[in-house]
C-alpha cells in the first residue's frame, strides 16, 4: 500500500496538471511508440519554438486531472505510450508542429485532444492544422484587397484618358 505522504505528492501532482489543463487552449495525446532521442529531441523543440509543452504523464495521472479540469471524453486515448502536449497561447502553431512531425513519422499518431475546451479527434485536430497561420491568412487578404484597389485604380485611370480624348474630339 502507498504511503500517506507519496499519495499527497501525486494528488498534489494530479492538481497541479488539472490546474494547467484548465488554463491550456490545446491539450493533445499523443501515441509516441517507436520514437527515438533524436527525434523527441527536435519535437520538443519545435514545439518550445510554438510555446508548447510536451510532456510524457502516466495514463491514471493524466485520467484523474482530465476529470478534475472536468473534461470528459478522452479517457479511451489513455492506452499504452501517451505524450501530452499542451499550450495556454496558442493551439494552431503546435498543432501544425505534431501533425508536420507525424508527416514525416509513420509510427507517430495523434489520438486526441482538447482544443479552447472543446474535446476533439485526431481527424479533426488534423484538419484544423492544416489550416493556413493568420499571418498567411492575413497576407492573402491582404492580396485580395490590393488586387481589387489596383484594378479601381486602372478603371477610373481608363475613364480619365476617354474623357480627355473625348474632350479633344
Amino acid at each position: 500500500m502507498a504511503s500517506e505522504k507519496i499519495l499527497n505528492q501525486k494528488k498534489e501532482e494530479v492538481t497541479k496538471l488539472a490546474n494547467e489543463m484548465k488554463e491550456s487552449k490545446l491539450i493533445l495525446l499523443t501515441d509516441y511508440r517507436g520514437i527515438d532521442v533524436e527525434n523527441v529531441t527536435k519535437l520538443r523543440a519545435d514545439l518550445r519554438n510554438a510555446n508548447a509543452r510536451y510532456s510524457v504523464i502516466k495514463n491514471n495521472i493524466t485520467k484523474r486531472a482530465l476529470a478534475e479540469a472536468g473534461i470528459e471524453g478522452l479517457e479511451d486515448k489513455l492506452e499504452g505510450p501517451t505524450a501530452v502536449i499542451m499550450s495556454s497561447e496558442d493551439y494552431l502553431e503546435p498543432a501544425k508542429a505534431i501533425y508536420n512531425f507525424t508527416k514525416n513519422n509513420d509510427y507517430y499518431k495523434i489520438k486526441g485532444g482538447v482544443i479552447e475546451g472543446k474535446v476533439m479527434t485526431a481527424e479533426e485536430i488534423i484538419t484544423i492544422a492544416k489550416l493556413p497561420s493568420r499571418e498567411d491568412l492575413l497576407s492573402m487578404l491582404a492580396g485580395a484587397l490590393l488586387a481589387n484597389i489596383s484594378k479601381f485604380a486602372v478603371a477610373l485611370d481608363q475613364v480619365r484618358i476617354q474623357k480627355e480624348s473625348g474632350a479633344e474630339a
